[in-house]
């Protein structure tokens, strides 16, 4: 539980665990991509298949509208950052997480309650993450080998774009459509109509013509077929009555599924424990990894990114010339100069060293324990734009480089006292004092005009543009009481939890808040009138209430600031930067969960269910001021949201012998999030948020779609449709006539559930978990360019094959697209590019044998499996309009970034 530890029977709040057998043999450059559908409740989307890339994860729904929703990650008892290390959102993201190798993992606990996440006070009120890493154990050192290796490939393939004869098609259609009537020429005429006025609509289509009509494809061109993945680890552990130790070292490898991309990682781990004597121990965990991430521009509309080339660049243009050079003449940068010239390097460096010293007191059941955590990150990121082609050419080249350094320090003093009224009441109390700081220190630098072909650092060009640094830090200071009741022989169990805590980021006034919790579970197997059944192994009845809090938000916005980046006649100069906002304090949220868990047939049939509602107040938000104060908004204390739902675990063991096992699980879960108070505006009516596709307004889920509602195409025109006030109403072909109205739902899923499948017979085993989200939708964020029936499609850039179910002439009914048109539009934003965002997917599937010890025992091995395992093998979703990966980040759109990966992996595990 990251400050304590529980029995089962004795946790009150809702929890699940994740042992090391479920964690140490899937590959993943990050740790918590083993948790997608192993928890319920727990949402988990991939922002890219980059290796290394940060991941979306959200715990019953979302807490905040503009405070931050991800949950808290404690490393062996100690709170740690987890912010994306990335200097540049336009390239790929890298995650601390990806700096931990899970092959060192002992248990991952996700903690979802007040019960159990209030003793982390304003850090908890998005559920927490504890990560427990392995101890030794007393008795022979023992080693462990494990190796595997495999390949990778992009889980869905994405939508496939128009060939060239496709495109030139639809460019004559557009032609037609737009001057044939009024040039007097047919369809068929086109492109006489086209070749005679070359001059006007450019020589792309006459030029491909006379080159024999070559077909380019792009996504063979950036694919990286079968990507490799390798991993390495080897550990040993052991010890006597007076010491212990872990110790690893490993060493991870992956190709990205799209071309100039990879990541790698080695890593080493130190545990050790030492009792100097019977009341005095020491106990140290260490670890140091090295990363290097080979990224690429992704997350936006950079048309050198390899993965926007796919979509965008048309067929006409080929990838190389006739002599088999790179072709540097196409209409978008060549993805082959820009993997081979240009450089996104991101190097990652963390040690994190957990130091404690736990001394019995002589006094019966009273124990103090200090504690010393450090956390030090340090990212070197350059990037370098070639002089020839693509984003730095038209500066003869560009290069930036950044380095940041991030230290975290954490001190705890605990005094534990466990007090024994009787053999069948017992009391633990905890007292905690916890002090947290962050500094976090940045530098960059970028400059222009590279006299030369390879070189790339700084001092090798020759005008530079941009130097700037800046410091920032945080701290958390708290005090905990904890206190925990088991009476009458494990039939009651009571929890108390109170934390006060304090944050710089609010001012002296209201820097202090109170956070708590109470909780209770009742065994009633334990109960006389169920003592001795034999079919119940396990039934508890459970309930927490309480009160966690939020204050992830920027730095100073209490305060009223002056920014310095200025300058007036080439001195500095000041401006006002920052409203402030004195009275700025806490997001709370209040939690109540009620859940039964049940155990059948000594628990060869287990079940949990449970409910939970969470209510948001004195939301944190970003609340627009009217423009003559100077600034556009001011983050205040206003506003209410609720997150409900229910949660059902089960597990069956349908057959439980020594020779052949065979078992069925899985888990559901239900959110419902609705918006129930904003803030007013100076006339008294509440002010909503709205964007061009989302809204956020009281009694509605937070950021609804909201957008004009699409009506079809119009059989005799071939213009496409809207409806004035959604459907139903009238419609109309002036897309600024069509109202912005509700679409149903958000990007949050609704319902998630997570599936598993086991069955093993002498010593071969089979095991398989799916995950499915579901009663949300999303938004096919770059229709613009992919999905337009006008010059973007045919001539600017490149469609996609889904236009060509387009209306051609009167009487063409139940086509998606209207007519071709030779014109660009403007960007609309509305529901035909709206889609349900149901899926499924089988996130992993692994078959392997377990060798017999009494084989090995001669050879001195201990244990033995070889396994071969697929992740994200087959992935079923609801809307056949939906052709991108659906597993989209937590804002809904669809993305131009690396999907998940499709992996087989095959591994081998030696332990001796």
């Amino acid at each position: 539980m990251g400050y304590a530890t529980a029995t089962k029977e004795e946790v009150t709040g809702s929890t699940v665990q994740l042992k090391a057998e479920a964690i140490e043999q899937v590959p993943v450059a990050s740790v918590d991509q083993v948790l997608q559908g192993q928890v319920a409740g727990l949402v988990f989307n991939n922002t890219s298949g980059t290796p290394g890339s940060a991941t979306d994860i959200r715990i019953r729904g979302i807490s905040s509208i503009t405070a931050g929703n991800e949950p808290l990650y404690v490393i062996d008892g100690v709170p740690v950052v987890n912010s994306d290390v990335n200097s540049t959102t336009s390239g790929s993201s890298l995650s601390p997480l990806a700096s931990i190798n899970s092959a060192n993992i002992e248990s991952i606990t996700v903690l979802k309650d007040a019960s159990a996440t209030a003793a982390y006070g304003a850090r908890g009120s998005n559920g927490v993450i504890v990560i427990t890493t392995k101890s030794g154990r007393s008795g022979k050192t023992t080693f462990n080998f494990s190796s595997s290796y495999g390949f990778a490939n992009d889980a869905t393939s994405g939508p496939d774009p128009l060939t060239a004869a496709e495109r030139e098609e639809l460019f004559y259609e557009s032609l037609f459509n737009t001057f044939g009537a009024s040039n007097g020429f047919s369809r068929e005429q086109a492109q006489a109509f086209y070749e005679a006025n070359v001059g006007s609509f450019g020589s792309d289509y006459l030029n491909w013509n006379a080159a024999g009509r070559p077909e380019a494809n792009w996504e063979e061109v950036i694919t990286n077929k079968n990507a490799p993945v390798q991993e390495v680890n080897f550990s040993a552990s052991g010890g006597t009555e007076d010491y212990n130790f872990f110790t690893s070292l490993g060493y991870f490898g992956q190709e990205a599924t799209v071309i100039g991309s990879d990541f790698e990682r080695i890593t080493g781990q130190l545990n050790f424990s030492k009792k100097f004597s019977d009341r005095l121990k020491f106990t140290t965990n260490n670890s140091g990894s090295y990363s290097y991430q080979d990224g690429l521009l992704e997350t936006s509309a950079y048309f050198s990114s390899p993965r926007s080339v796919k979509y965008f660049m048309p067929g006409l243009d080929q990838p190389y010339n006739d002599d088999g050079t790179i072709n540097l003449q196409t209409t978008l940068p060549n993805p082959l100069w820009i993997a081979q010239e240009d450089i996104d390097d991101s190097k990652f460096t963390r040690i994190l060293s957990n130091n404690a010293l736990e001394w019995d007191i002589p006094v019966e059941g009273l124990r103090f324990t200090s504690r010393v955590n450090i956390d030090w990150q340090v990212y070197n990121y350059k990037r370098y734009r070639n002089r020839i082609s693509g984003d730095g050419a038209s500066d003869n080249g560009y290069g930036w480089q950044a380095h940041s350094n991030r230290v975290n320090y954490v001190f705890q003093n605990a005094l534990d006292y466990r007090l024994n009224l009787t053999d069948d009441h017992l009391i633990d109390f905890k007292l905690l004092q916890e002090y947290q700081e962050n500094k976090y220190y940045y530098l960059e630098a970028d400059a222009i005009a590279f006299g030369d072909d390879g070189l790339t650092n700084l001092s090798s060009a020759g005008t530079p543009t941009t130097a700037s640094s800046f410091f920032n830090d945080w701290k958390v200071g708290s005090y905990l009481a904890l206190a925990h009741y088991s009476g009458f022989d494990g039939r009651y169990v009571l929890d108390a939890t109170y934390r006060r805590e304090g944050n710089s980021r609010f001012s002296d006034e209201n820097r202090w808040g109170d956070f708590w919790s109470v909780g209770g579970a009742w065994n009633l197997h334990k109960m006389n009138f169920l003592y001795g059944n034999d079919a119940i192994t396990n039934l508890k009845l459970r309930g927490s209430y309480g009160v966690t809090g939020n204050a992830n938000i920027g730095l100073n916005q209490y305060q009223a600031l002056l920014g310095y980046d200025s300058d007036y006649a080439g001195s500095g100069a000041s401006y006002p930067q920052t409203f402030g906002n004195s009275d700025l304090t806490w997001e709370t949220a209040k939690s109540f969960d009620v859940g039964l868990e049940l155990g059948l047939f000594r628990n060869r049939i287990t079940a949990n269910v449970g409910y939970y509602r969470r209510e948001s107040q004195d939301l944190l938000l970003d609340v627009p001021l009217s423009l003559t104060t100077g600034f556009t908004s001011q983050t205040q204390n206003i506003g209410r949201m609720e997150n409900k739902g229910f949660e059902v675990e089960a597990n069956f063991q349908i057959v439980n012998s020594e020779k052949f096992n065979l078992s069925i699980g899985g888990n559901m879960a239900t959110n419902e999030n609705e918006v129930l108070e904003l803030a007013l505006d100076p006339n008294g009516v509440e002010r909503t948020i709205t964007t061009t596709t989302t809204r956020i307004e009281s009694g509605q889920p937070v950021r609804a779609w909201y957008m004009p509602t699409w009506a079809g195409v119009d059989p005799a025109t071939g213009d496409e449709l809207w409806y004035v006030d959604g459907e139903g109403s009238a419609t109309t072909s002036n897309f600024n006539d069509a109202n912005q109205v509700y679409q149903g739902g958000s990007a949050l899923p609704t319902i998630t559930a997570g599936m598993n499948f086991h069955v093993d017979f002498a010593g071969f085993f089979l095991d398989a978990n799916g995950y499915y989200a579901g009663g949300h939708k999303v938004y096919e964020e770059w229709h613009r360019y992919t999905n337009a029936t006008d010059r973007f499609s045919t001539q600017f850039y490149q469609g996609i094959d889904a236009v060509l179910d387009r209306w051609q002439e009167p009487g063409d009914t139940g086509t998606r697209f209207g007519k071709f048109e030779y014109t660009a539009r403007p960007w609309q934003r509305h529901s035909k590019f709206l889609y349900d965002g149901d899926f499924l997917r089988l996130k992993n599937l692994t078959f392997g044998y377990n060798f017999n010890p009494s084989f090995l025992e001669a050879t001195g091995i201990t244990g033995a499996r070889v396994f071969v395992r697929g992740t994200n093998v087959l992935t079923w979703v609801k809307d056949d309009n939906l052709q991108y990966d659906p597993e989209t980040p937590a804002d809904g759109f669809t993305a131009l970034t690396t999907p998940p990966v499709k992996s087989w992996i095959f591994g081998i595990n030696v332990k001796f």
